[in-house]
C-alpha cells in the first residue's frame, strides 16, 4: 500500500456502509480521499473522527444520478489534489418493486446509481489517469447478485444492473488493454452484507431486516473494505479481476 500513500482517491456512496467503511480504511493508510454523497453532514462526521490519521477525507455533497455532479466533483478533486489514483465505485440504491407493475422512476434510479453512475465516474477517472500516466485502479463494488439472479422478490433490475457491473469491469479491463495502459480494474462481488441499503431505500421495515441478519450470517462493510486493501495492495504485475466473498453458511 505504500505507492498509494499522499495520493488521491475518490469514493462514492461514502456517507455510510461499505463506502464510509473504504473510506476511512483509505484514510488510514495515508490517502487523500474525496467522498462523494448526498448526505454530506455523515461524511463531515466521519471526516473529524478520523482526523487523527495520516490521511484525510474531503466530504463532497454529489448526487451520482446527475452527470453534472460527478464531472464537477472530479474536477474539483483533480485541481486540488492532483490525479486520480483510485476509484472506488460504491454508491447503491434498491427500490421495492416487481418489473411487471413497477414504476418507470425506481427503474431508473436504481440503473442510474448502480450502473450508469459507475460507467460515468469511470470514465472520469480513466481520463485523469491517462492524461497524467498513472496506473491507478478502479474498484467496482458489485454483488453475488451480478452473477446471478436470486429468488428475492422486489429486487426487479437490480440484479440486471449488478450484471451490468461485471460487463463494465470487463469491458473497461478490455479497452485498457487494447490501449497499452496498466490501469488495474477489479469487481468485488460481496454476499450479504449489514448496511443500510435496505431500510434506507424503504426496501424492508427495521424489524424485518433484523430478523433476517438474527437468522442468517452478514458480512460487515469492514470485511468489504479489508477485501479492497487486499486488491490495492497486490504486487503491480498482479490484477484482481473479480474477488467475490461471501459470509460463511450463506445458503444461497
Amino acid at each position: 500500500m505504500d505507492r498509494w500513500y499522499g495520493k488521491l482517491a475518490i469514493v462514492t456512496g461514502a456517507s455510510s456502509g461499505i463506502g464510509a467503511a473504504v473510506a476511512e480504511a483509505l484514510v488510514k493508510e495515508g490517502m487523500e480521499v474525496v467522498g462523494l454523497a448526498r448526505r454530506v453532514d455523515k461524511m463531515e462526521c466521519l471526516a473529524k473522527r478520523l482526523s487523527h490519521h495520516p490521511g484525510k477525507l474531503y466530504p463532497r455533497r454529489a448526487d451520482v444520478t446527475k452527470e453534472g455532479d460527478i464531472v464537477e466533483n472530479f474536477n474539483w478533486a483533480i485541481s486540488s489534489h492532483g490525479p486520480v489514483h483510485i476509484l472506488i465505485n460504491n454508491a447503491g440504491v434498491a427500490r421495492p418493486t416487481d418489473i411487471i407493475g413497477g414504476d418507470t422512476q425506481d427503474f431508473k434510479r436504481v440503473l442510474e446509481t448502480n450502473l450508469l453512475a459507475f460507467v460515468i465516474a469511470a470514465r472520469e477517472a480513466c481520463q485523469s489517469m491517462i492524461d497524467n500516466g498513472v496506473d491507478g485502479h478502479i474498484i467496482n463494488i458489485n454483488s453475488i447478485v451480478g452473477h446471478y439472479v436470486p429468488i428475492i422478490p422486489l429486487i426487479n433490475v437490480y440484479p440486471a444492473a449488478k450484471h451490468g457491473v461485471t460487463a463494465l469491469t470487463e469491458t473497461l479491463r478490455q479497452e485498457l488493454f487494447r490501449q497499452g495502459k496498466k490501469i488495474k480494474v477489479t469487481s468485488v462481488s460481496p454476499g450479504y452484507v449489514k448496511t443500510e441499503i435496505l431500510t434506507a431505500n424503504g426496501f424492508m421495515k427495521e424489524e424485518d431486516v433484523v430478523s433476517i441478519e438474527a437468522a442468517s450470517p452478514y458480512l460487515n462493510s469492514t470485511d468489504v473494505a479489508d477485501a479492497v486493501l487486499y486488491v490495492l495492495g497486490t504486487p503491480e504485475n498482479v490484477q484482481v479481476t473479480e474477488l467475490t466473498i461471501r459470509p460463511v453458511g450463506e445458503a444461497v
